[in-house]
């Protein structure tokens, strides 16, 4: 594969699917990873059918893949329950989708990342907390870490980690069921962050401009921060 090859988790649908579309027409070889089928025939894309959450499965595909120059990890779930309706099971896997899966693809990719190498996890503007959402909350909390540690050590070899961090975006994840105690609400916008405008600003994160830009988290949010 050439230079330019990103890895993508969540490639089949939403944002992680926004983001492919990006790339190929911007000339990038991409592997995309997902749970179900991409419906993508682009020469330029390569697709592997994962449980990313699945440590196991997750390592046998990694291990059969070149190492690529960009990751982004845009796979996600939510789950909404306030206090004393929280279902533990749904921490593990939101944990292991959000927090292990992203540890695991760049503790393999990392070390053999080329410098311009760049890191970028989609993570969610509600990380500083969000009534009825702690776990999902606690997931992209933890991540904002994460990439602040893998940054620092990143940097002097440069290659960059930062997260994109958007509000409600208009994506299926956005009415799936499991997040009725804790519905979307519209940003002041007067409408939802849109999928395209997060692939855009990974893009540019991707990008060699964005070479200073590192350890952070970027959020779009449509002004719904503000208040």
């Amino acid at each position: 594969m050439k230079a330019n090859t990103a890895l993508v988790t969540g490639a089949s649908s939403g944002i992680g699917q926004a983001i492919v579309q990006n790339l190929l027409a911007s000339g990038w070889q991409v592997i995309g990873l997902s749970r179900s089928a991409v419906d993508n025939t682009h020469p330029a894309l390569h697709t592997r059918q994962v449980d990313i959450s699945d440590a196991t499965a997750l390592q046998q595909v990694l291990d059969d893949l070149p190492i690529p120059q960009a990751l982004i990890h845009a796979a996600g779930m939510m789950q909404a329950a306030p206090l004393g309706r929280l279902d533990l099971a749904a921490s593990q896997r939101l944990w292991a989708l959000h927090i292990s899966a992203a540890e695991q693809l760049a503790n393999h990719i990392a070390p053999q990342m080329q410098a311009g190498g760049r890191i970028v996890l989609i993570g969610s503007r509600t990380a500083t907390g969000a009534a009825g959402r702690s776990q999902y909350v606690a997931t992209k909390a933890a991540m904002v870490g994460m990439v602040r540690s893998w940054a620092a050590e990143l940097a002097p070899r440069g290659i960059t980690a930062n997260i994109v961090a958007p509000g409600a975006t208009e994506t299926p994840m956005l009415k799936q069921p499991g997040r009725e105690s804790s519905p979307p609400k519209l940003p002041p916008i007067g409408r939802y962050i849109q999928p395209q405008e997060v692939a855009d600003l990974v893009s540019y994160l991707l990008s060699p401009s964005a070479a200073p830009i590192t350890g952070q988290q970027l959020v779009l949010c449509g002004g719904a921060s503000l208040g």
